[in-house]
C-alpha cells in the first residue's frame, strides 16, 4: 500500500455535534468506577527488574480472567468504565506497561514483543493463564503479539481500535517530529490537566484526537482515564517501537476466538484497519460502533460493555465464533 493509497482518517468533530451523540454517549455504567476503593485493589510485580504497576479486583472463580492492556500514553485507569462491571463475576486486571502510568522505565529497550513478554509473565505469575486480553490501540498491538507468541496464555481476545497495521506506511521521520513537538506541548502538571479536564472548551482542544465529543465526556473520568497518563517517559520510545514492528504475515497464526471492535470516527487509526485484522486473523469477527472515536470504552462505556460481555459468553465451533454480529453498532441505541 502507497502512502497515497493510505486511508484517511475522520476529521475531529465540531463541538456542537456534541448534542448529536446519543444517550449512551459518556454514561458510566454500573457499579460506578467512583465508588470503588481503587487504591485497595493496586500492587506491583517485579517483571525483569521493573516494578510493574497493576490493578486487580474481583475473585478468581470459574470465569476466565480478563486482563486490560492499554494503549499509548496510556495507563491502568483507561479502563475504570469497565472494570467494575465485570469484576462482579470475575477477576479483572488492568497493568501499567514499562515506561507508562505508574511502572518505571526498563533497562531493556522498549519494544512490542517486550510488552508481550511482560504482558504474558504478568498472566502466568498472577494465575490468570489463559486470560481474555482486550487491548486497545498499542494495547492491541501488544496483546496480539501475546496470542501469537504464547498462545497457551490467551483464551479469547478483544482488539479495540488496535494499532499494528496502518503504521507500517506511515512516514517516520515526520511522525516521530510531530511527536516531540507533542511531548513538550503536552508537557503539562497533573493539576494542569485536571483543570483542563474541568473546563469544556479546553477539555474538547486537548482531548478532540483521541474522543469523539470530548465536552460530552464528564471531567472527572477525562482526567483519570485520559488525561492523567499523558507526559510519561515511555511514551517517545513506545511510539518507535510501534513504528519498528511488523507482524502482519503472523496474524494469520492467532489461533483464539478474536472480536475487532472500531469506533467509526477514529481520528488516531482508520476503521478501515479492522477490515486487515478480520481478513487476517482466522475466525474473527468485527464490530463497528457509530459516532465514536479512538476510546469506545470511555466514550460509550454501557455499549462497550455489553459487547464484551456478550463475547465472553460465545460458544466456538469448529474455530468459529456462534453469533458475533460484524454490522455496527448503531450510536445512542442499545446494541441488541
Amino acid at each position: 500500500m502507497s502512502r497515497r493509497s493510505l486511508p484517511v482518517p475522520p476529521l475531529p468533530a465540531r463541538r456542537r455535534h456534541a448534542i448529536r451523540a446519543g444517550d449512551d454517549y459518556g454514561v458510566s455504567d454500573s457499579p460506578d468506577w467512583r465508588d470503588v476503593d481503587w487504591a485497595a485493589h493496586l500492587h506491583t510485580i517485579d517483571i525483569g527488574g521493573v516494578a510493574v504497576n497493576y490493578a486487580d479486583i474481583g475473585e478468581q472463580g470459574d470465569a476466565r480472567p480478563i486482563v486490560f492492556v492499554h494503549g499509548l500514553s496510556g495507563q491502568w485507569q483507561n479502563w475504570l468504565e469497565n472494570m467494575p462491571r465485570f469484576a462482579q463475576q470475575r477477576r479483572v486486571v488492568a497493568l501499567d506497561l514499562p515506561g507508562h502510568g505508574r511502572t518505571p522505565m526498563p533497562e531493556e529497550t522498549i519494544t512490542i514483543g517486550y510488552y508481550g513478554r511482560v504482558v504474558e509473565e504478568l498472566c502466568r505469575r498472577l494465575d490468570l493463564a489463559p486470560a481474555v486480553l482486550v487491548g486497545n490501540s498499542m494495547g492491541g498491538y501488544v496483546s496480539a503479539e501475546v496470542a501469537i507468541k504464547f498462545p497457551e496464555a490467551v483464551e479469547r481476545m478483544l482488539l479495540l481500535s488496535a494499532a499494528g497495521i496502518s503504521q507500517r506506511n506511515l512516514a517516520r521521520a515526520p511522525l516521530l517530529q510531530a511527536a516531540r513537538v507533542l511531548g513538550v506541548a503536552t508537557r503539562s502538571s497533573s493539576r494542569q490537566r485536571r483543570a483542563y479536564a474541568a473546563r469544556p472548551a479546553l477539555r474538547h482542544w486537548m482531548l478532540n484526537m483521541v474522543v469523539r465529543h470530548p465536552t460530552r465526556i464528564r471531567p472527572d473520568i477525562a482526567f483519570e482515564g485520559l488525561l492523567k497518563g499523558m507526559n510519561k517517559p515511555g511514551f517517545y520510545d513506545a511510539l518507535v517501537a510501534c513504528l519498528d514492528y511488523d507482524f502482519v504475515d503472523r496474524l494469520p497464526e492467532i489461533g483464539c476466538p478474536t472480536l475487532v471492535v472500531w469506533g467509526r470516527e477514529d481520528a488516531i487509526i482508520p476503521v478501515k484497519d479492522a477490515d486487515t485484522f478480520v481478513e487476517l486473523v482466522p475466525g474473527s469477527r468485527k464490530l463497528i460502533i457509530e459516532d465514536t472515536g479512538h476510546v469506545p470504552m470511555v466514550e460509550r462505556p454501557v455499549t462497550f460493555n455489553d459487547e464484551l460481555e456478550k463475547f465472553l459468553d460465545y460458544q466456538v465451533s469448529d474455530g468459529e465464533l456462534e453469533q458475533v454480529r460484524s454490522e455496527p453498532a448503531k450510536a445512542g441505541d442499545k446494541v441488541a
